[in-house]
């Protein structure tokens, strides 16, 4: 059996409203319909991964209430051990507010809720889900000190590190150096590079110690970089009606394809494929194919 997935990050409940369009700064408008459902880039990643048949432990925080309750039950349901995933009394369980425009691009709020009381203790408690693991993922929707101990335990126990740096922020070059592969989309790249244009963002990433890049780019597919070598990988054309997991369908099925060693491009383009699919579909986790599906559309593709 492959190596376990260990998650370590955030749960959200999305409340998601759809619209004709984005309002305008000020703007009132009305939307069409509204529903909620199970997120957070973690939680995403996680389900993503055990749909398509990863061994996937999450370490996290939700708060003990209805959405907790749900939350958790998702996460469950879809295969991931929760056995790690810690409830706080005080604080109510992280939300995303999503609005989904008719052509599916999305803008997303999240408040983090309990998800920002995990700390690195809480993670250190946790290490026995990092034993005997192969990789681990990780995003920013957690405190970095989280974060930070996160890669710390996998490092001593020898787990390779993926790093989905969402939201964006500054990260240190010493830290980034720890990361194996590092996903950002083209925001996340400038931002962490402070360079405009993917492939100079690249350069200057790859200079500061970074190894393995796989930057998203949406319906243009993905550029992968290590050393001095790049390559593309085509998007899917496929009819988008919800992008808001796209990215996390791409980083769970990378972590799959990792535990059963692909090659850095067959598995960036077996995840290119879990992406595509994910956008066809409402919600975030409701949208992440499983292995036969997976299959099937790769078969079609070709």
């Amino acid at each position: 059996m492959n190596k376990p997935i260990v998650v370590v990050g955030s749960l959200n409940m999305d409340l998601v409203a759809r619209t004709p369009r984005h309002p305008q700064i000020g703007e009132t408008i009305l939307g069409r319909e509204f529903q909620t459902f199970p997120g957070g880039k973690g939680a995403n990643q996680a389900v993503a991964a055990a749909r398509l048949g990863g061994t996937v432990r999450m370490v996290g925080r939700v708060g003990e209430d209805a959405f907790g309750d749900a939350l958790l039950a998702s996460s469950s349901q879809n295969g991931v051990d929760t056995s790690w995933i810690l409830r706080d009394p005080r604080t109510p369980s992280g939300v995303g507010v999503v609005i989904v425009d008719d052509a599916g691009r999305n803008s997303i709020v999240v408040v983090p809720g309990a998800n920002m009381g995990l700390t690195a203790e809480h993670v250190s408690a946790a290490e026995s889900a990092f034993a005997g693991a192969g990789v681990l993922l990780l995003q920013l929707e957690i405190p970095l000190p989280a974060v930070e101990r996160a890669v710390e335990l996998a490092r001593k126990h020898r787990l390779h590190v993926v790093l989905n740096p969402a939201p964006a922020q500054p990260l240190g070059a010493d830290f980034l150096a720890q990361v194996d592969t590092l996903i950002p989309n083209e925001n996340e790249l400038e931002l962490l590079s402070g360079a405009a244009g993917t492939l100079v963002g690249v350069e200057r990433l790859s200079a500061r110690g970074v190894g393995r890049m796989i930057v998203t780019l949406g319906k243009d597919g993905v550029l992968v970089a290590e050393g001095d070598q790049t390559a593309s990988i085509p998007g899917h054309l496929v009819e988008a009606v919800d992008t808001t997991a796209a990215g996390d369908a791409f980083v769970g099925a990378y972590a799959v394809a990792l535990t059963e060693g692909m090659p850095a491009l067959q598995a960036a383009a077996w995840s290119n494929a879990a992406a595509a699919i994910s956008v066809t579909r409402r919600g975030a986790q409701p949208s992440l194919p499983t292995r036969i599906e997976l299959a099937e559309f790769l078969a079609k593709a070709k």
